[in-house]
């Protein structure tokens, strides 16, 4: 086969000018028609040694739990012989195609861009000692030995080059279409989770284990943030910014989340994972976990947390007691959780109908141990109340022993966390037991 460097096209518009001298380059010295015999014969072998050179030099390959990033290997590399066996052959110099979907394989695996670059510096270095010590078992003349050794190198150069700038430009775009579609993913399963939706729905627990971010039944709770600067909000990129903040915080702690803007609002559904002692909260220590955030997004931004749900059919409750929580955030408490929120709060600031559609997680417990109690409970807080919580005339009132009542106000203690000895508490316990009669 005997080629010259006239086969090549001289396209200046290309973008490879730099590969296509070296490629003539390597024409002119002489070397291609014996060394692309030479590199078909042994191309197996070329293959495994840059195969060899990557695993030993490059510990991302290896300690990838990705099943599919190493078989491939060595055949990409195997391409990339047959790729330069054409451009040797004559062949328009340009068709990466081969370069790009691998490029774009790796973006979907999450392997990191400077790895498969290094991979290819990898097999420069393999292929151009192969290409030299190649030429030099062809007996090339004395006096042109290092003409053929720098023509080599720089061919070697060129094309690792050249596929280097393809990979990186298909990755980059593939990683941003990602981006994109998880992102229309995200906003798709806030749409449906926050909004309420039937838990036997197929579709959306595949979406889930889709997404990779939550499963059905854990705890959950969610979380709202928005700034009091109206135009900050409005900016999508001020908005992302304060998502990538509370994603930050949370990206610590053995918690899930799920964020995107929503009315206005950055919204997240935080899941946390379940452990053999039980449910663990998904907002406990969220505060803690927030408050540096604030001080560097500055003073404008408010957050409210909701009470913690067993599941994913109480988001739309979650959300609306976040959102409630975030009413009351203000310059001295800006991280509100909607737990802390006083019964007499709610009422005047969002009416009976609204609070009773919300009741603080406690009430529950509570109501459901007083009516199991034939109403005990609720009895004894009122007699307290008679008795301006003089436990012994509350006794008198109620026909007991005073340990009976110090016994069912520890229990209602241990229910709600109120303690009926203390008039805000006792003013939270009775406004739950009228707000919310059985």
């Amino acid at each position: 086969m005997i080629v010259n460097s006239s086969q090549w096209p001289a396209d200046e518009g290309s973008g490879f000018e730099a590969l296509q001298s070296a490629l003539a380059a390597l024409g002119r010295a002489g070397v291609i028609p014996r060394a692309a015999t030479e590199l078909e014969r042994s191309m197996p072998a070329a293959g495994s040694a840059m195969r060899e050179e990557v695993l030993s030099q490059i510990p991302a390959f290896t300690d990838s739990h990705n099943p599919d990033i190493l078989p491939g290997l060595k055949l990409h590399a195997e391409a990339h012989l047959r790729e330069i066996l054409r451009l040797m052959g004559g062949g328009p110099v340009g068709r990466f195609d081969f370069v790009q979907a691998h490029a774009r394989q790796r973006a979907e695996q999450r392997f990191p861009l400077e790895s498969t670059l290094h991979a290819y510096r990898c097999g420069q270095k393999v292929f151009s000692r192969w290409l030299r010590d190649a030429a030099i078992a062809l007996k090339t003349a004395p006096g042109k030995l290092e003409k053929v050794v720098a023509a080599t190198a720089d061919f070697s150069i060129e094309y690792t080059n050249a596929v280097s700038t393809i990979a990186t430009s298909a990755y980059v775009s593939h990683t941003r279409m990602l981006a994109q579609a998880e992102g229309d993913l995200r906003t798709e399963l806030l749409s449906i989770l926050l909004s309420g939706y039937d838990e036997s729905d197929g579709r959306v627990a595949r979406l889930l284990r889709q997404a990779g971010y939550l499963e059905q039944r854990q705890s959950y709770c969610v979380v709202v943030a928005q700034s009091t600067n109206v135009r900050e909000m409005e900016h999508p990129e001020r908005a992302q910014r304060i998502i990538r903040a509370v994603a930050a915080q949370i990206a610590p702690a053995p918690i899930r989340l799920l964020a995107g803007m929503r009315n206005n609002l950055v919204t997240a559904v935080l899941s946390a994972a379940r452990r053999q002692s039980g449910w663990t909260a998904a907002q406990a220590s969220l505060p803690e976990r927030i408050e540096p955030m604030l001080q560097l997004l500055g003073p404008a931004v408010r957050i409210g947390i909701s009470a913690d749900h067993p599941s994913t059919a109480f988001l739309p409750r979650a959300l609306q007691e976040a959102t409630q929580a975030l009413d009351f955030a203000s310059v001295a408490n800006r991280v509100v959780q909607f737990s802390t929120l006083p019964i007499r709060s709610l009422l005047v600031h969002r009416g009976a109908d609204q609070v009773r559609a919300t009741p603080p997680p406690w009430v529950a417990p509570l109501l459901d141990a007083d009516k199991k109690a034939a109403g005990v409970l609720v009895q004894t807080l009122r007699a307290m109340a008679e008795a301006d919580m003089n436990v012994q005339k509350a006794a008198r009132t109620l026909g007991k022993h005073p340990n009976t009542v110090y016994a069912r106000l520890e229990r209602i203690r241990d229910l709600s966390g109120l303690d009926g000895q203390r008039y805000r508490d006792l003013t939270e316990l009775l406004l739950a037991a009228d707000c919310w009669p059985p």
